[in-house]
């Protein structure tokens, strides 16, 4: 898996490195992040539904929050 992010954006790419082109999403593996979209969609995070879409961090996301997003990815991880 490879993540990349810009400022409060953040994108999740289940590939060997972060794609820098559409030809590059295109390799990546969507059915791995539809499992892990699902799987944090269980432990009630909800992310973007596609590989396509960019994540946001705010100020609204405490470190309470981000640790337990951490957390659940952490488990999601672990069944997928």
């Amino acid at each position: 898996m490879a993540a990349d992010s810009v400022g409060g954006m953040f994108g999740l790419y289940f590939s060997g490195r972060v794609p820098t082109c559409y030809a590059d999403m295109m390799q990546t593996d969507q059915e791995a992040f539809k499992r892990f979209f699902h799987a944090m969609l269980d432990e009630g995070v909800y992310f973007a539904p596609s590989a396509f879409e960019a994540g946001f961090v705010s100020i609204a996301h405490s470190d309470e929050i981000i640790d337990s997003t951490i957390a659940a990815a952490q488990r999601a991880f672990a069944r997928i």
